[in-house]
């Protein structure tokens, strides 16, 4: 069986599938010894903490340049740029 694992784990798809799958055999492999797994305590603070990192990095992107890098212009500001109109 020839299988190209390099490209399989670039697949976002699969890699999910993959972890998916892999808690499904864990929490099974426990109840045949006996352990109660309930991993929806670990699944609501994973989300809480994808949720947190989301919002910081919408904290630190500049929305008014592509990407997460501030332009040129904007990383030779000394303080933030006031517009003539605001004044």
């Amino acid at each position: 069986m020839k299988i190209n694992w390099k490209v399989r784990f670039k697949n976002k798809a699969w890699v999910i599938a993959l972890i998916a799958t892999l808690f499904f055999i864990i929490q099974s492999v426990l109840v045949i010894f006996g352990v109660q797994w309930d991993y929806t305590t670990l699944l609501e603070q994973v989300t809480t903490i994808v949720a947190a990192l989301f919002a910081l990095l919408g904290l630190i992107i500049d929305p008014t340049t592509a990407g997460a890098s501030d332009s040129a212009q904007a990383q030779d500001y000394k303080e933030p740029r006031k517009d003539e109109e605001n004044e």
